[in-house]
This record gives C-alpha cells, structure tokens and sequence, in this order.
C-alpha cells in the first residue's frame, strides 16, 4: 500500500515537471524540486529523458547536489557529473558523511578525487581510506567511523557534559558505544537512560550487551538480514580483535534491502539495475544483446528436440498445435520454484539442512498441480480432438514438464550458487530451456510411443 502511494506521488511530481518544462516555466520547477528531499530528487531524475533532466540538474539547490548523487544509479550519476565543473563535485560531496563519500568516491575523476581528499582533514581522510580498504559488499564499506564512545568507568553526569561539549550527534543515534581503555566494544547505552536515571548513575550499571557487534568483514546482505530479525536502528562494527570500527545505520541497510529487490527483478531479465531508464541506444543494445543471443543459443536446443520428431508432427498435425502448451506451462511453474529459490538463497533460508524436505514438498505440489491440470486438459483436448491417446499423451507429458520444472527450480539455482554465478541473472535462460527441451521431448516422445 505504502509502495503504490509513493509511485503515484512520483507520478504526479513527473507530470507536473513535464508541463512546467513544456511550458518553459522553471520558476514552478524550481520551487518544486526544491520542496522534495534528496531521495525524492533523485527518483524524479531518473525519471526524466536526457534534456529535462540536466534543466532539473541544473536547478537543484547546490546543498542538496552530494545527496541527490548518492540516491541515484550509476549511469544516471555518470551523467549528472558529466554536467559540473570540478569546483562544483567538490563542494557537493565534501560534507556528506563518510560512508555515502566512499559509495561515490570511485566514480569522480581522479583530479576531483584528489582535491575531495585535499579539502578534508585529516582524521576524516584516514576514516576514508579506511572504509576503502574493505570490500565493496562489506560491512566495513558501509559503516560509518564518526561514532560517539563512552567509557564504563564514568557516570551519567560526565557523558552528559561531554555529550554538549561536542554539540551534535551523528544522524540515527539511538545508543551510545561503551569502549574499554583499547577501544575495545563492551555494550551500549540507550540515550534514553541517559535522560531517565540520576546524574551520578555510573555507566557500567547501564550497559546493554544483549546486541552482537557486526564483524567488519560481514556481507551486507547478512547485515541487512541481522537488521531486519532484531530490528535495529544502528549495530556496531568491530574487527577480528573487538576494536569498534564504526556503525551501520538503518538507512543504509534500507539502501541494501532496496538494491536486492532491484537486482532480483532486473537480473531475471539480464538486465543491470544501475541501468539508465534512458540509456542511449547504443548502449543498451550492446548490453542486451548478449542476452538475447545467449537465449536465442538455448532456443535451437529446444528447437532440435522437435526437429526429431518431424515425422510425427507431420502425421498428427494437433501436436504442432498443442505442444507449446505443455512447454509453456512447465516455464511458468519453474518460475515460479525459481523466484522462491532465488529469494530464499538470499535471504539465508535454504542450506543443506532443508533442501532435500524442500524439494519433496516441491515435487509433491507439482505432482497434485501435474495432475489436476492434467486431467483438465486431457479432457478439453478429448472434447477438441476427438482423441482419447492423444488426450492421454499430453495430460502424461504435462505431469512429467511440472516434475522437472519444480526439480530444476530448485536444483539449478543451488548449483549455479555453488558454482559461484548469480541464480537471478543465469537461472531463468537455464531453466526455461531446461522445461522446454522437457516439455518437447514427453509429449512429442509419448506421442510417438502410443499414437503411432
């Protein structure tokens, strides 16, 4: 419900940005854009074709320039920087936090790169390079160093003076890190207790160390998932000797959460989720390309396991008529068992544990579906065709194709998981060739068998 109201608010901000831009009125564009956050912006410019989106480029308040190019794409970001003059890249990122600065960093240029790091000081350059030096789907990449650190051996009072010493705190503080002498993590206390116990309440009686710390080696989706099951807003990060590191915030595991769903639904079409929504043609048909081709390839296999069975099909001319629907039906029923997979592999859900009870209960809803619509069909064709075998051969060979879709569902994505592919981006093209060539050969197999 919340998703479907924020697309129609998007919907209706593109429309009213179009007619403004129509009309060449950028008064209304202006103070439109300029009432959306930096995620809003973003959105909208993905949105908008090439020349209207470097106008609203162009009238976005410089303040809000570092946010908005963390919340889109990489194309669209590409583009975007395409437009500014090197000042102007280093005035927009030089105050985003540590964390967003290193998810843009790799895309400057070098020369802009170099005066970015000339611009900070020096701690925030360490915290920098810091967060460089881990890989890019890590834990230690999406922390952020600025976190604020108390001692156990203090009380209330003195957090609290030091707390307006310092003047502000990091966005998303919901507790304050306890650290030893070696700035070892021991706990967390809630800002909350802060406010609700007397000044002179040492810190040590206040620690909650319920809460894991996350290694700075983790992968963000197991971040992602820890987040999700305890419902964290922030969670420290450690090293492999307990020294805390920095914080991942609820935002940016938002961010995760959002770019798997991207990657799921763009992969299972080849398609890259960073991809311009208005990518110039050349290049977006070389990328499709490859895909089609690949699909093209697998669609000869399928196509030489019919022209094996032409003299059949030449004698019983309704198996030409009929057989795509036994293909067709075992493509949509991997399908499905692929999108479970698919999402159950990323989520952490599926091992060696459950894979076997997995794939009875898989091969048995096949079975009753296999079946059931089996029957149905074979019925319909008997009314049809007046055939009672070939009535027989298709309600079969629709049985086996739901069998071997829910078989390969769950079989190809595994293997190609421990292969190390992708099961969103490879698995579908395998799968569908895998029902097709199934599908093709029962029924054209079995016709051949009892009809002839």
């Amino acid at each position: 419900m919340a998703e479907a109201v924020r697309h129609d608010k998007t919907a209706r901000q593109l429309r009213l940005l179009s007619d403004a831009l129509d009309s060449g009125r950028l008064g209304p564009v202006r103070r439109l854009v300029n009432t959306l956050s930096p995620a809003e912006i973003g959105n909208l410019l993905e949105s908008l074709p090439p020349g209207k989106r470097e106008v609203v480029w162009g009238l976005v308040d410089p303040e809000d320039d570092g946010e908005v190019l963390v919340h889109v794409g990489e194309e669209v970001r590409e583009s975007l920087l395409a437009e500014m003059d090197p000042d102007e890249i280093v005035a927009a990122v030089e105050d985003l936090d540590i964390d967003d600065l290193a998810d843009l960093v790799e895309d400057l240029p070098d020369t802009v790169i170099d005066e970015v790091l000339k611009s900070m000081d020096r701690e925030n350059r360490e915290r920098l390079e810091q967060v460089l030096s881990y890989p890019e789907d890590s834990a230690g990449r999406l922390m952020n160093p600025d976190v604020v650190t108390v001692r156990a051996d203090v009380n209330i009072e003195v957090v609290l003076r030091y707390l307006r010493l310092r003047g502000e705190l990091p966005d998303h503080t919901d507790y304050l890190f306890v650290v030893s002498k070696k700035h070892q993590y021991l706990g967390r206390v809630p800002l909350a207790a802060l406010v609700t116990h007397e000044p002179s309440t040492p810190i040590n009686r206040l620690i909650d160390d319920e809460q894991p710390a996350i290694d700075v080696e983790e992968r963000s989706e197991e971040v992602a998932r820890k987040f999700s099951d305890h419902d964290w807003v922030s969670a420290p990060v450690v090293d492999d000797n307990n020294i805390l590191m920095g914080r991942i915030t609820i935002d940016d595991v938002v961010d995760i959460i959002r770019d798997q769903a991207e990657h799921q639904a763009m992969s299972a079409a080849g398609l890259d989720e960073d991809e311009d929504l208005f990518s110039p043609i050349r290049r977006a048909f070389r990328r499709r390309m490859l895909w089609l081709g690949i699909n093209l390839g697998t669609a000869f296999i399928a196509s030489s396991v019919v022209s094996q069975f032409e003299g059949t099909i030449a004698k019983i001319v309704a198996l030409a008529a009929l057989m795509p629907i036994v293909a067709g039906m075992g493509g949509n029923a991997g399908t499905q068992v692929l999108a479970l997979m698919v999402r159950g592999l990323a989520l952490g859900q599926i091992g060696a544990s459950n894979v076997y009870v997995l794939l009875r209960k898989e091969l048995g809803v096949a079975l009753i579906n296999g079946l059931g619509l089996g029957t149905l069909l074979g019925l319909i064709v008997l009314v049809w065709f007046r055939q009672p075998g070939l009535s027989l051969v298709i309600g079969t060979a629709l049985t086996l194709n739901l069998l071997t879709a829910a078989a390969g569902g769950v079989a190809v994505p595994l293997a190609l998981k421990r292969m190390g592919f992708d099961p969103a981006l490879a698995g579908s093209v395998i799968l569908t060739t895998l029902t097709d060539v199934m599908g093709f050969m029962s029924f054209l197999g079995l016709a051949t068998l009892v009809l002839l």
